[in-house]
């Protein structure tokens, strides 16, 4: 039997490997355990762990290691929180392999436990890169130069690895993971969305428009200012704007202050947490994805939806024709959001494929996961002055 050990500190990264998850968890050859961290385990956040528990996947254990501080120390801190509790746990359990996602902290956490341990990893979502300048880059680079295998999203991931002198035959090009939830996830009525968001009455009879924004540190100052002036360009547009929470970085806690006071605007409905059905849902229903999120480079194009990306996030990555990417002042918005609604735009999105993949990849994941000698991967000895294909 397989041991596979799982690490997610977050919803966000829990979302998108958690087809992965189900397809392992129903193999009986397979014994997963995730490790739960950070976020997922603070009321402030929603305690999300009780959504990996009511999926039913099981978890080894749970290691508080959030410091909720809005420092910039405060990330550093949450890791090493990580680390030292995970150390004898991992040890103990032995898995033959440990899975991380993504660009947050812990996942340099997991390619340090399976170097140190000499436990084999694998790293989705390696490869990809945006010119934001922010911490989240290099931190999925380092971690690409400690992992054993890595599982990609695109052509353009795979090259960019090899840049970094990764061996090609660690590297397996999947698509995206992220996407295969529009196809696993069951169908809800609007109503039904709306009924378990808490909306505002506006929204009964008003287009939804999807506003997720996320601070980085180049944008501390003027995040709330992007955001309110994205709800004010939407509202007069006659959107109902479905306010997201952002994430657990540095700047978060001043962003919800802003985002607590638009929430009390009748065209606004601000939720802290839906369930993954329930948020597909939303995304299904909405008419636009405005803010910084990477659902608006993921995502959006598998529905065919307008994405305006706002600010410096997120700039640089791949993505499809239906992101337009905007400044944060109020009139660069409602240019953004007109040219949206051109006749040409919209007739363009009818044809647009997602270049991260057709929403199939999960299945690919689990069978690798389940079938690569791993322990054949463990030791780097490649030197990447003569990296080759």
């Amino acid at each position: 039997m397989r041991k596979i050990l799982a690490l997610t500190s977050i919803r966000s990264d829990y979302d998108l490997m958690s087809q992965v998850y189900r397809q392992l968890c129903a193999d009986l050859s397979v014994d997963l355990r995730l490790l739960v961290s950070g976020a997922h385990l603070s009321p402030a956040q929603g305690y999300t762990v009780e959504h990996i528990r009511r999926d039913g996947l099981p978890i080894l254990a749970e290691i508080e290691t959030l410091i909720s501080a809005d420092s910039a120390s405060s990330r550093l801190k949450t890791a090493s929180g990580l680390l030292c509790g995970a150390i004898d746990i991992v040890r103990h359990y032995r898995p033959d392999v440990i899975v991380f996602a993504g660009d947050r902290e812990d996942v340099l956490v997991g390619g340090m436990l399976g170097g140190f341990l000499g436990i084999p990893t694998a790293h989705f979502f390696g490869g990809d890169h945006a010119s934001d300048g922010h911490i989240d880059n290099p931190v999925r680079h380092a971690t690409s130069k400690l992992a054993s295998a890595h599982f990609v999203s695109t052509p353009e991931h795979r090259n960019r690895l090899l840049r970094i002198g990764e061996s090609a035959h660690r590297i397996f090009v999947i698509g995206s993971v992220a996407l295969d939830k529009f196809i696993a996830e069951p169908s809800l009525a609007r109503e039904t969305v709306l009924q378990e968001m808490d909306a505002k009455p506006h929204a009964n009879g008003a287009p939804l428009a999807l506003l997720i924004y996320h601070p980085i540190d180049a944008e501390r100052d003027v995040a709330g200012a992007y955001v309110a002036n994205a709800a004010q360009a939407l509202i007069e547009q006659g959107f109902h704007v479905c306010l997201g929470a952002s994430n657990t970085d540095p700047g978060n806690f001043k962003l919800t202050q802003v985002l607590d006071e638009l929430g009390r605007q009748p065209q606004v409905t601000f939720y802290r947490n839906l369930s993954r059905t329930g948020f597909i849902n939303l995304f299904r229903h909405s008419s636009l994805i405005a803010g910084n999120s990477s659902a608006g480079i993921l995502e959006a194009a598998t529905l065919k939806l307008p994405a305006l990306n706002i600010g410096l996030r997120q700039r640089g990555r791949l993505h499809g024709g239906n992101v337009i990417f905007s400044g944060g002042g109020l009139d660069e918005i409602r240019v953004a959001i007109a040219t949206a609604q051109t006749p040409a735009f919209v007739k363009a999105l009818q044809d647009l494929q997602n270049p991260y993949g057709d929403a199939r990849s999960s299945e690919t994941a689990a069978r690798l996961l389940k079938t690569l000698p791993f322990d054949q991967l463990l030791r780097k000895t490649e030197d990447p002055l003569y990296a080759a294909e």
